[in-house]
């Protein structure tokens, strides 16, 4: 059966990164989803303290809503 886009397949997975390693792009905290765009060292959350962090896939990340007909 073939993947949906967004899904992650046999040989994927998904990286985390700790607070205070250096990154570049559009993250989620692993804790509490918050979003942060960065362009230097993760912090820790500021929303709840976590210090891991998971990079926003960007294929999805632009992905809108289809809208539903009823």
């Amino acid at each position: 059966m073939g993947e949906m886009p967004g899904e992650l397949g046999a040989g994927d997975y998904v990286e985390f990164l700790e607070a205070g390693v250096r990154a570049d792009g559009e993250y989620h905290c692993a804790e509490c989803g918050y979003g942060i765009t960065i362009y230097a060292r993760l912090p820790i959350c500021p929303m709840c303290g976590g210090e891991t962090w998971e990079q926003v896939d960007r294929r999805a990340a632009g992905r809108r809503p289809i809208p539903l007909r009823v």
